[in-house]
């Protein structure tokens, strides 16, 4: 009998050893701790219980009103979603080391959601890589980026080319000289001129005299290439603006030569390209209008959505564009 409660002793002893050994070896018990823990940590960042509290909007450069459109209307969102909600909207000047910067510091602060317009698609690849890796949700508006971010929305850029160019062609009735005012190379801008010529491209007595003069996108640079380009072309039919601000730097070219025997047609929509319509000396004639405070406000509900875990159907959103003309210019409600 002594013998058998000897046994059962040792046997006790040594159960008891094993299960207190268990919290200092590397155990299946304490690998499945490990895996509950990186689980719990990875939905922490993006879960039904938690809320939009900050974001950030690194944007080209505030001096132009498109930006300021796209601040707006993250603003307004954030407002609909919650009266605590913080947005800090930040203007590079269109520089890739300054917006890098930017989001570098978007990412240490903490900042739940960043929305960009990127000033170069390939470059902002790094910063958004780390800013994803830190659990940041990251929503690219009005340019693409060559790195992966949770949604990517933008105006249909070339049905912006398209409808543009197709109304220089009904209005030249598909034949004469038509000069593109090209931009900063960029997707929205190539998709632009891609679209442009597509339409063209069903005239064959239309021709393309001019396409990759870059205005910049500015006013000074649509000043500038138009000037040059007034002086080289005795006879123009029509301009292709790739953007507003350029197209009422060519208007004002325009002016200066006072040249009228052409009309522009832009891409924004902007008070700028109105206020130009609006004055019948001038040749600016219609803008294949965005809604940058559209986008941005589809920026915000859909990065709300994501933080709450809901991801959208489709990461890539097209916003349709308006074509605004002298016509129905009275009707356009504007940013």
């Amino acid at each position: 009998m002594k013998r058998i409660l000897l046994i059962v002793g040792i046997l006790g002893f040594t159960v008891l050893s094993c299960t207190n050994s268990t919290p200092n070896d590397n155990s299946a018990t304490n690998t499945g701790t490990n895996t509950a823990t990186n689980t719990s940590l990875e939905t922490k960042e993006n879960s039904p219980n938690r809320k939009l509290q900050t974001i950030g909007v690194a944007l080209g450069d505030l001096g132009n009103p498109f930006y300021n459109a796209v601040q707006k209307g993250a603003e307004i969102e954030a407002k609909r979603i919650g009266d605590n909600i913080r947005v800090n909207a930040v203007s590079s000047g269109f520089d890739l080391n300054q917006q890098s910067n930017q989001i570098e510091n978007f990412t240490a602060a903490n900042t739940d959601l960043i929305i960009l317009s990127a000033v170069d698609k390939k470059g902002v690849k790094p910063v958004i890589e780390r800013a994803r890796l830190a659990g940041k949700v990251v929503i690219a508006v009005d340019s693409a980026v060559d790195a992966d971010v949770d949604a990517m929305i933008s105006s249909n850029n070339t049905q912006a080319g398209e409808v543009a160019c197709q109304y220089i062609a009904d209005r030249i009735k598909g034949q004469g000289s038509v000069v593109i005012l090209n931009g900063t190379p960029m997707d929205s801008i190539n998709q632009r001129v891609s679209g442009c010529e597509k339409s063209l491209a069903k005239y064959p007595n239309i021709k393309l005299i001019s396409k990759d003069q870059n205005a910049e996108g500015t006013r000074d640079g649509g000043l500038r290439v138009m000037s040059d380009l007034l002086t080289t072309f005795p006879k123009i039919d029509a301009v292709f603006a790739t953007n507003d601000q350029s197209g009422v730097g060519a208007d004002l070219a325009a002016r200066q030569a006072k040249r009228k025997e052409f009309f522009i047609v832009g891409v924004d929509g902007s008070p700028d390209a109105t206020k130009a319509m609006e004055d019948k000396d001038g040749v600016f004639a219609a803008t294949a209008a965005q809604n940058p405070a559209g986008m941005a406000e589809k920026a915000v509900q859909i990065g709300n959505d994501i933080i709450q875990g809901k991801k959208p159907e489709s990461p890539d959103i097209l916003i349709p564009v308006n074509l605004v003309t002298r016509d129905n210019l009275s009707s356009y409600k504007g940013w």
